[in-house]
């Protein structure tokens, strides 16, 4: 024993204080050499293990994970006749092609299911009918007594020795006290409810004028704790007759190769995150709507609600300068100048929330600045988790609320807003929608109905992950190794009033 303790230093041993643990490197700057992914990764595991439990060690390493899974939507701008079988060679399949087997599939088994489980109702009712008369005549032979007379003399006895009884009434203190609960029936609530607040453990936030404590700033979410939301399921997805994206079955990270230039020289399909189409499919583009983008940089689920081919006009609308510049390059890439010429696609720079057209939108796409899961784990570059941002991100989720509370005054009766952000956490997803919906009933008398779109998104189980973790209002597509794109909130509303 003594020649192996001899071989170990005392720091094996012993675990040594971050302060005197590195010689050349004093224990303060040590603590500020960690970075805002280190930061936002710390913060993730503390909040999403409670949220996503088991599931998070996978979504994790999902999102660590270099290697990413896109989607190629084909440019209906360039040759797209060429273009599809182009695609189609490297074994990329067509989604809308890939949706419509499953979804065939699945009402097969479902309508088999019901019929196998109406002929067993039958039979079951048919064999106890059987059952029952074989029973009776085993009892009373048939020159027994008549059964309908026996049963009514029965019941005259029943009552009149019941009319000689006098029954004492209890108080129900008295009786309770007589009563054994069942104690293995009592339920302890074991949920955290803090799961829905983003906490970093400091209480104020220094070098700022004012600052914020975090624990007062997400009380702003119970205040729409009490207000009810009607929900409606829709069982079908619809998939515009002119969009065409092509991706790879599960576990295949076939990478698409870089686009070429078609003939009208424009590019021949736009690579994005795969969760990225849903919400534009969400939206039901039909011929003629007015769309309207919110926060459209960089502009790739504008560019697919374009290649639908269906709105009579698209306004892609953002704020600062440099997201405009992203957008209109990749418009400049992918759309002719014949269409921006015509007015089909007009690019606006204003804030969201100030937006005034009231009723000119039919379909609203509200993809808000979020915290941007995945991206803010690979780059440090105006990273949210940079402590000179803390206080944005901490105000963020409000500015979300009011930027979808916009869009919900703003579109016209009986049309469709969707919600989106690419961020795990239920403050920024369900959380914004509940506050959304309160106040646009509060301010505006707006009521919506938050479409259910579980079934409709059974057939695309093949390809997705829609993380089950009760969500009230909106679907998540969650990151996996197997197909590691997301995560991707989406909601569907639509107004009534």
């Amino acid at each position: 024993m003594a020649v192996l303790l001899n071989k170990l230093t005392l720091k094996q041993i012993v675990r040594v204080s971050a302060r005197y643990a590195h010689k050349k490197i004093h224990w303060a700057k040590l603590k500020k050499l960690k970075t805002a992914r280190d930061k936002a990764l710390e913060h993730f595991d503390e909040f999403y293990a409670n949220v996503y439990g088991k599931k998070w060690l996978d979504i994790r390493a999902a999102l660590l994970k270099e290697e990413t899974k896109y989607m190629a939507v084909v440019n209906n701008f360039s040759d797209p006749d060429r273009i599809k079988p182009e695609l189609e060679l490297l074994g990329a399949i067509n989604l809308r092609t890939l949706y419509n087997v499953h979804k065939e599939n699945l009402d097969f088994f479902e309508a088999k299911r019901k019929a196998e489980s109406q002929d067993e109702q039958n039979l079951e009712q048919v064999t106890t009918s059987e059952d029952q008369l074989a029973e009776l005549q085993t009892i009373h032979p048939a020159n027994g007594p008549n059964l309908f007379e026996a049963s009514n003399t029965e019941s005259t006895e029943f009552v009149n020795n019941n009319k000689q009884k006098h029954i004492e009434l209890k108080s129900i203190d008295e009786s309770l006290n007589e009563v054994e609960l069942d104690t293995n029936r009592i339920v302890n609530s074991s949920v955290d409810l803090s799961m829905l607040q983003e906490y970093i453990p400091a209480t104020k936030i220094k070098g700022l004028d004012d600052w914020v404590l975090e624990s007062d700033h997400y009380k702003f979410y119970d205040k729409a704790n009490d207000f009810r939301i009607n929900v409606e399921k829709e069982s079908v997805l619809s998939f515009p007759e002119h969009l065409y994206a092509y991706t790879f079955e599960r576990d295949n990270y076939t990478r698409f190769p870089n686009p070429k230039k078609g003939s009208t020289g424009v590019s021949d399909y736009y690579l994005f995150d795969g969760g990225s189409i849903l919400p534009v499919l969400a939206l039901d583009i039909q011929f003629n709507d007015m769309v309207l983008d919110m926060c459209a940089a960089p502009g790739g689920k504008a560019l697919t609600i374009f290649q639908t081919l269906m709105p009579c006009v698209l306004v892609a609308n953002d704020l600062g300068q440099s997201r405009i510049n992203r957008l209109k390059n990749v418009m400049n890439e992918y759309v002719s100048n014949i269409c921006q010429g015509q007015n089909m696609l007009i690019i606006t720079q204003q804030d969201a929330r100030s937006i005034d057209e009231n009723g000119r939108y039919n379909k609203i796409l509200v993809d808000v600045p979020c915290t941007t899961d995945r991206h803010i784990l690979h780059s440090d570059d105006n990273n949210i988790f940079k402590p000179s941002r803390t206080k944005e991100r901490l105000k963020m989720p409000e500015i979300q609320a009011e930027i979808l509370t916009t869009a919900l005054k703003l579109v016209s009766v009986g049309g469709t807003v969707v919600y989106s952000t690419c961020s795990l956490s239920p403050v920024q997803n369900d959380g914004v929608v509940q506050v959304a919906l309160k106040k646009a009933w509060e301010e505006n008398n707006c009521v919506m109905i938050v479409k259910d779109m579980t079934e409709a998104l059974l057939p695309l189980q093949c390809i997705y992950n829609f993380g089950n973790i009760d969500l009230k209002y909106g679907h998540i597509v969650i990151p996996t190794l197997q197909n590691n794109w997301g995560p991707m909130y989406f909601c569907k509303m639509e107004k009534v009033q």
